[in-house]
């Protein structure tokens, strides 16, 4: 990739627990709040939708227009929701959405995964894909399948990048054994639980058309208690204008 234009993007993963804080109180300006820190072009968010009843977002859309530089991906799900079972993209106001679509995966509990192909206005375009797997390793290994097929043919468009609680300890599990057949999988840290971070369940993976420049945790005091998990990010430079397997 070094012999061809290349633009840097920021891209950050974050399960917000439907806004609700370590100190039990729910507060969706906090969230938009940590958001801000992390300054990322591209976020994809868990667990945005409450769980019961008309699953609305957390995060108000007054809140998001006011007090950030985000616009969400439109899922065409329903009308009050943000995600796809809580699952939802953010982009940064000027980036253009190409495409975007809810993905059904296997699942013992309630699950899906969302994408979104983004341009950003220093030329690069990219696909996302953002999920919330299982907590039975068993489907979680079925579910990571499933989205490293859909995501192996997205690379052969663009680069692609898979962010999302994986619900995951162990680096020998089935579920990153699917994922690593095609995608670098980034050990960003430790993100949960965030008063006491021993859990790298919060990941981002690659194509290798994607260069990883620096990765890991948001920790401050704001993100230490906005949810029960850090916020992990990483930056990259990806190619512009190209097409194709390099």
């Amino acid at each position: 990739m070094s012999d061809r234009p290349h633009a840097t993007v920021k891209v950050a993963s974050y399960n917000i627990r439907k806004a609700l804080g370590t100190d039990r109180r729910r507060n969706p300006l906090r969230i938009l709040k940590v958001l801000q820190e992390i300054d990322a072009d591209i976020v994809a968010l868990q667990e945005a939708d409450r769980r019961f009843g008309v699953r609305s977002s957390v995060l108000p859309q007054m809140l998001i227009d006011h007090h950030t530089d985000y616009v969400p991906v439109p899922l065409d799900v329903q009308q009050d929701s943000m995600g796809w079972h809580g699952n939802a993209i953010l982009v940064r106001k000027g980036m253009e959405v190409t495409h975007h679509d809810i993905i059904h995966i296997p699942y013992l509990e309630p699950r899906g995964v969302v994408t979104a192909t983004v341009e950003t206005p220093g030329g690069a375009k990219l696909s996302v894909f953002g999920m919330h797997l299982d907590l039975s390793g068993l489907w979680r290994g079925r579910q990571a399948r499933a989205i490293t097929e859909l995501a192996e043919a997205a690379q052969a468009q663009h680069p692609t990048v898979l962010m999302g609680d994986l619900n995951e300890w162990r680096i020998q599990s089935g579920a990153f054994r699917e994922f690593g057949r095609s995608f670098a999988i980034l050990d960003c840290g430790p993100s949960f639980h965030s008063s006491r971070p021993v859990g790298r369940l919060d990941r981002i993976m690659h194509c290798n058309r994607m260069v990883p420049r620096d990765y890991g945790v948001h920790r401050s005091a704001l993100a230490t208690t906005a949810s029960d998990h850090l916020p992990v990010w990483a930056e990259f430079a990806v190619a512009t204008g190209t097409k194709g397997t390099s």
